[in-house]
């Protein structure tokens, strides 16, 4: 298991009242010292064990299996966060086909962060898969069909999606400055594309960037993005929805279309780390996790295109019956959207 070492160590603490605990795995966090760290976890290993072992589970068929640890726990990082390694022994009182896995770790009710999501992937008796446990879903079944297991991944994905308003204020600066029906979907096609390449590979442990470059690039890129669209407004008044020359062989895009979906590809590359980031995987290859993850992302593309298949023929209607209060809606739309992803970047480069 791998949990997030600061929230461990408070919530393990408060709940076995172990100020002791409390004090010598919050100074080893402060003084940033792994082998410290190690140490606390190792000096209150009793504590941590039983903090862990009331919240995850194993069960089979109607008996609760027993954890034990094996060897001391390890401090390991992930994108510059420490994490501890804890490696559980289950041992089960009977043998059956089927195993069901519980997760209650760091509820909301201890007050210390909220929708906690639990992957977890298992190799048990032949049995292989990956399921995201949460408050409204804290157990599954090793005999649970694949399509429930991958029913949760799609689910993850989309609340992932709505619940990232940084991703939500991408999609809307693209739809507000797409003047075609064409230019958005080559845009989301753009951006799907690129996220889902980068997202893959870092879900999958191929590539590592650290979070303290991605954040503030996303956010960067809401800026960007919108901005374009007010340039426009800025440069061709009344004139910005209208396309000018276009090539007929390369998709009837224009030059300024084809720069902005190069735009948008090279940031949908950086969208896809934080959507790995956020979901918090980082794992060797497995073809159980891949195809779980893929799903994820089939969850986020769903209700990106739905998003759009919403907005933008309302924005398409508003412009041709009202060509002046189109351009306004947008503009006001994008320097809202701009100004709140200029004033992210800036709170995520300075780290408040």
């Amino acid at each position: 298991m791998e949990l997030e070492y600061d929230l461990l160590v408070v919530s393990a603490a408060d709940s076995a009242d172990a100020d002791p605990l409390f004090q010598a795995g919050t100074a080893a966090f402060e003084a940033g010292d792994p082998t410290a760290q190690a140490t606390a976890l190792k000096s209150h290993a009793s504590t941590v064990l039983a903090y862990v072992a009331d919240r995850f589970s194993v069960t089979s068929g109607s008996a609760a299996c027993r954890p034990t640890e094996v060897g001391d726990a390890s401090i390991g990082e992930r994108e510059g966060v420490p994490y501890a390694d804890l490696l559980l022994d289950w041992t089960c009182p009977e043998q059956v086909d089927e195993h069901e896995v519980r997760s209650g770790l760091f509820p909301d009710g201890e007050g210390y962060v909220k929708g906690t999501k639990t992957i977890v992937t298992y190799e048990i008796d032949g049995r292989s898969g990956s399921a995201a446990l949460d408050a409204d879903h804290p157990t599954f079944s090793t005999g649970q069909a694949w399509y429930q297991r991958f029913g949760e991944f799609f689910l993850l994905g989309a609340e992932h999606l709505l619940s990232g308003i940084d991703h939500i204020l991408f999609l809307l600066a693209l739809i507000a400055g797409s003047r075609r029906l064409r230019e958005i979907v080559l845009a989301a096609t753009s951006f799907t594309l690129a996220h889902s390449v980068t997202f893959m590979l870092a879900a999958l442990g191929l590539v590592e960037v650290p979070a303290t470059i991605v954040e503030p690039v996303i956010a960067l890129s809401i800026a960007v993005v919108a901005g374009w669209h007010l340039w426009g407004i800025w440069r061709r008044g009344a004139h910005a929805a209208d396309l000018e020359t276009a090539g007929d062989g390369h998709l009837s895009l224009d030059r300024a279309g084809w720069i902005r979906l190069g735009v948008v590809f090279c940031f949908g590359l950086v969208h896809g780390l934080g959507f790995a980031g956020a979901l918090g995987i980082d794992e060797a290859w497995s073809w159980t996790l891949l195809w779980s993850l893929l799903v994820f992302n089939v969850g986020i593309e769903v209700v990106q295109l739905s998003i759009i298949a919403v907005v933008f023929p309302l924005l398409l209607v508003l412009r041709r019956r009202a060509p002046k209060a189109g351009i306004w809606a947008t503009g006001v739309v994008s320097a809202a959207v701009s100004i709140m992803g200029l004033v992210w970047f800036v709170q995520r480069v300075s780290g408040s």
